[in-house]
């Protein structure tokens, strides 16, 4: 019977890493590196100087996930697997370091832990939540797993505080290790790391302790806070810019489903089961001596950085609340777990009773996840860069190049076209990333120090400079026009001496192509309604192109045949190479 027992629960644990890995890993070579893994990838591949020394002037996060992103590509390559891999390895951890967790939980308020196990794996295998963060190329995964960590090891030196009445060294050394890695790994650290100091006053502070352990508890928190410093510092320097700057606009609209999308599972069978779950967790652990400490700790764990986010967007500055929260998770789940599991303890006639109601629950969840969880592998990539760059290779010629405005649009595009295999040249405008001086002029439009927008007669001197001149076509690729070119300047001095000859958009990817008077074909209208950057089922004839109607005068676009006799009159002949405006 021990036997048979030890091989179901073995097969049910091979089963759940199954479905976590199979959820974490499937399409995730298919789909492109998105901008925010770009600059990953981008810092990544510098060397160590690069990351501590120049990465803190632009990016607001620590370099501490760069560092470490940049030891694994050393190890195992920069290739698009490879750089997903990290992620992958973290969030398919984290599926077993709930679990663990959740067992600490059980045993520190005499729970049957097997079941409250099992339901842990299960829901932390099937969260949307973990399962989309773990295959980014972000900090977020690796911040999951140390959450999930940090957790295990507070609940694992609480039992040992209840069991002994001191603080046992080892899980509590893990807790203040853990504790620096989440301090480190992103600029919403100190939101998670204040949670976990909360947890641990409520899970080991009590009448008893000795000097030497309070030592300990609060001395082992602020020697990690002091390490921290150097980080407090970088984000204390950015925080004006972004505060400043920022493209984001909080709202209220929709927060329901993205709390939801953190601590259970968005629609309405999900958020039901979930939070029945949730409530019958507290009810359980309030039933159970010393239970009201777990449930407060891990209660805390779970909202206090959501709620600390919240306020940030409405007070300060608007914060990423789903993706930059998705930590918060793990200690939802453990409590969901509880709530499933710690039926099993229950007296009885009462304990079938709620076996049978959170065994509906778990399934009402897990099945929600589930069907999210395919959904979204069907689903297409945020940003699909590999569309845009087929669509871009059946029209780019030799001698054309294309122009990233803002500069950091390159650098999504050149992964996407070195994953493809092809040679495509960029100019990122005004310069690589990260621009640290962008001259007279020049502003940062959405927060990031690394990214600015050029002032109209900047942009044009730039469109009219000899360089541009020679190219046949310049392909623009802008991200997001409104936040980075209002009034399309760039685009009009480009547009005032060539020929549109093709166009195309797939938020936030904006491809307009512009060549020159003598290698554009026949000018065509394009619709208002543009098509999206995405390959044709066959190539396409060169340069023919659809556009706004051309307009006359001051300022507005000319036609191609007044183009041309235009700039033949400034240079006294046929339109040609180096022309100028």
């Amino acid at each position: 019977m021990i036997l048979i027992r030890r091989f179901a629960i073995a097969l049910a644990a091979i089963l759940i890493l199954a479905i976590a890995g199979w959820f974490r890993i499937r399409g995730t070579l298919a789909e492109p590196l998105w901008l925010d893994e770009a600059y990953s990838a981008y810092a990544a591949a510098k060397g160590f100087d690069f990351l501590w020394n120049i990465v803190p002037l632009y990016e607001t996060h620590p370099p501490f996930y760069y560092s470490l992103l940049r030891l694994w590509t050393l190890g195992f390559g920069d290739s698009l697997a490879a750089l997903r891999a990290l992620g992958i390895a973290c969030g398919l951890l984290t599926v077993p370091v709930t679990v663990l967790a959740a067992r600490e939980a059980a045993r520190l308020v005499r729970l049957p832990a097997m079941p409250v196990m099992l339901a842990a794996g299960l829901v932390a295998a099937l969260s949307p939540a973990l399962v989309e963060m773990a295959r980014e190329v972000r900090p977020y995964p690796v911040l999951i797993l140390v959450y999930a960590a940090a957790l295990l090891a507070l609940i694992r030196a609480a039992r040992g505080v209840e069991a002994a009445g001191r603080i046992p060294r080892r899980p509590f050394a893990a807790y203040c290790a853990c504790l620096l890695l989440v301090l480190w790994l992103h600029n919403l650290g100190p939101l998670y790391a204040a949670a976990l100091g909360l947890a641990s006053l409520l899970l080991i502070a009590r009448p008893g302790l000795s000097r030497r352990d309070w030592a300990l508890l609060i001395g082992g928190q602020a020697l990690a806070g002091l390490l921290y410093l150097p980080g407090l510092l970088i984000l204390i320097d950015q925080a004006p810019t972004w505060v400043k700057s920022t493209w984001l606009h909080f709202s209220t609209v929709n927060l329901v489903p993205r709390l939801a999308e953190i601590y259970v599972a968005q629609g309405t069978k999900g958020i039901v089961g979930g939070c029945l779950l949730l409530l019958g967790a507290i009810v359980l652990l309030a039933l159970r001596r010393g239970g009201w400490r777990l449930a407060a700790a891990l209660l805390v764990a779970a909202l206090l950085p959501v709620a600390a986010s919240i306020a940030l967007s409405l007070l300060v500055a608007p914060v990423f609340i789903v993706r930059t929260m998705t930590a918060a998770a793990v200690p939802s789940l453990i409590l969901i777990a509880i709530g499933m599991g710690g039926v099993f303890g229950l007296p009885g006639w009462p304990r079938r009773i709620a076996m049978v109601a959170a065994g509906v629950c778990l399934i009402l969840l897990a099945g929600r996840m589930a069907v999210i969880d395919v959904r979204r592998r069907a689903s297409p990539p945020m940003q699909d860069w590999y569309a845009a760059v087929r669509w871009l290779e059946q029209r780019y010629r030799p001698g054309d190049m294309v122009w990233a405005y803002p500069n950091e649009g390159a650098l999504p595009f050149d992964y996407a076209v070195r994953d493809l295999g092809l040679r495509i040249a960029t100019r990122p405008i005004p310069t690589p990333i990260p621009t640290l001086d962008g001259g007279p002029g020049a502003w940062n439009p959405t927060g990031s120090r690394g990214v600015f927008s050029l002032p109209a007669d900047r942009l044009a001197a730039i469109a009219d400079a000899p360089d541009a001149r020679a190219v046949p076509t310049i392909w623009l690729l802008r991200l997001g026009a409104n936040a980075y070119d209002k009034g399309d300047h760039l685009l009009d001095a480009l547009d005032r001496t060539r020929v549109r000859v093709g166009d195309c958009e797939s938020y936030p990817i904006d491809i307009i192509g512009l060549a020159r008077l003598d290698v554009a074909g026949p000018p065509q209208i394009f619709p208002e309604d543009r098509a999206p950057c995405e390959p044709d089922d066959k190539p396409p004839v060169r340069h023919k192109m659809k556009s706004p109607p051309p307009r006359d005068g001051d300022g507005d676009r000319f036609s191609t045949k007044k183009k041309r006799a235009a700039l033949s009159g400034r240079r006294g002949g046929p339109a040609g190479a180096g022309a100028a405006r």
